[in-house]
């Protein structure tokens, strides 16, 4: 199951063409770990002076569970959520506090080191150019330290993805999965293994970027190893944040706030997990039946149950009735999380709001073409064509010209 990555762009929508992962082989240069074990600091320093560690602390998306007697969860997967959500905008407000506004200075020049951490982030770029055009563009209205911090995110978030996911995803194993949060842990202490990891490193050193959402989504890679069916919704959205949202979460320190929003930070970053939440749900939505032919149904069993399906229904493609009615079911609840999303973009820092309206625009559009093909996700992909991504890009442009509310936000 492909995951949607950052706020802005799904690898369903790129082009399949070469491995990236093999792509990131020919071209890549390690980094040598006695000679650049400093490339970045394992500490960063905030913009009032103090330093801070990136990981120290180490909680977990499950220490927000309550467990009865006989070992039930009493919190739901949403609740355990917004624990994670809370926790990454208090990061945000200490820096907010430091300096009023979300805004990053120049890079510091690095002795010996700035020449291969500008090919670094160089090489992320070519990337994101190669395997997300949408993407890609996107961020060319973004300042120059905000558009390289993506491409490094996104380059990671890509990687991450296809060690379960690509070519070689037979092999991957949990503890294969292991030994990548281990690096992850190495890219945030300063220790990056190779290039790409540098442009990360360097990234996490100069943005108020928590290691948790990263951790999250390397655990939504176990998940897919050990998974191939949800139970309820409740589940299913702790994979989707897993997935998706956690992509959400490390964009918005990236992205910024605008000075002028009077959203509370944990509104912005709400409507950043309910974006990534919105286009994961799409992604099930539109890829059923090559989930399906793939052993898996990413839909909530109990309301498959409940609408008279099965398994057995999807595996044999038939778009009944019962069928429509379960998708409009589903369907409904993506637009909800849109619409939440909607909320908090215009919030964001003027030279950001493009690309995430872009990426909500475009994606709503992938809804409105499985309605148009009569709900049939098992033989047919829902596309948006090229006249009507030039429509709805124009949408989102004019919409990220809107500045933020001049109201408090009343939202949790």
């Amino acid at each position: 199951m492909s995951v949607a990555l950052l706020w802005v762009v799904s690898p369903c929508d790129v082009s399949n063409g070469t491995s990236f992962m093999e792509s990131v082989r020919e071209g890549n240069r390690f980094f040598d770990s006695s000679r650049h074990r400093n490339l970045v600091s394992n500490e960063r320093i905030d913009r009032g002076g103090g330093k801070q560690t990136n990981n120290g602390r180490k909680f977990s998306v499950w220490s927000a569970i309550l467990a009865t007697p006989s070992g039930e969860r009493t919190m739901t997967s949403e609740q355990m959520v917004y624990d994670v959500v809370l926790r990454q905008a208090a990061l945000v407000k200490r820096q907010l506090r430091s300096t009023n506004e979300l805004e990053v200075k120049p890079d510091i020049p690095i002795p010996g080191n700035l020449g291969l951490l500008s090919e670094a982030y160089d090489r992320c770029g070519e990337v994101c150019a190669e395997y997300a055009k949408t993407f890609n563009l996107g961020t060319m209205l973004m300042t120059p330290e905000r558009r390289r911090a993506i491409w490094a995110i996104y380059v990671w978030c890509r990687r991450t993805d296809e060690l379960v996911d690509g070519p070689n995803a037979s092999y991957i194993t949990p503890a294969a999965l292991d030994r990548w949060e281990n690096r992850l842990e190495d890219v945030f202490d300063g220790r990056p293994f190779d290039m790409l990891d540098g442009a990360l490193s360097d990234t996490v050193s100069n943005f108020p970027v928590d290691i948790q959402p990263f951790r999250d989504m390397i655990e939504g890679m176990r998940m897919d190893l050990r998974k191939s069916r949800y139970k309820n919704f409740d589940v299913l959205y702790l994979y989707c944040y897993y997935v998706a949202g956690t992509a959400g979460l490390m964009s918005v320190p990236i992205m910024g706030i605008a000075p002028e929003s009077k959203a509370t930070t944990e509104s912005v970053y709400n409507a950043a997990l309910a974006l990534g939440i919105a286009n994961q749900l799409t992604n099930i939505l539109r890829d059923v039946g090559e989930d399906a032919r793939r052993g898996r149904v990413y839909l909530p069993q109990d309301e498959l149950a409940q609408a008279g399906l099965s398994d057995e229904d999807i595996f044999a493609g038939r778009v009944t009735d019962k069928w429509r009615i379960f998708m409009k079911k589903q369907i409904h609840r993506a637009r909800k999380f849109f619409d939440e999303a909607e909320k908090g973009v215009t919030e964001l820092s003027s030279a950001s709001r493009f690309p995430v309206w872009a990426s909500l625009v475009l994606y709503r559009k992938i809804l409105d073409e499985i309605e148009a093909n009569d709900y049939n996700n098992f033989t047919k992909r829902a596309y948006v064509s090229k006249s009507k991504k030039l429509i709805a890009l124009s949408i989102a442009y004019a919409k990220s010209l809107v500045p933020p509310t001049k109201t408090v936000s009343l939202q949790r």
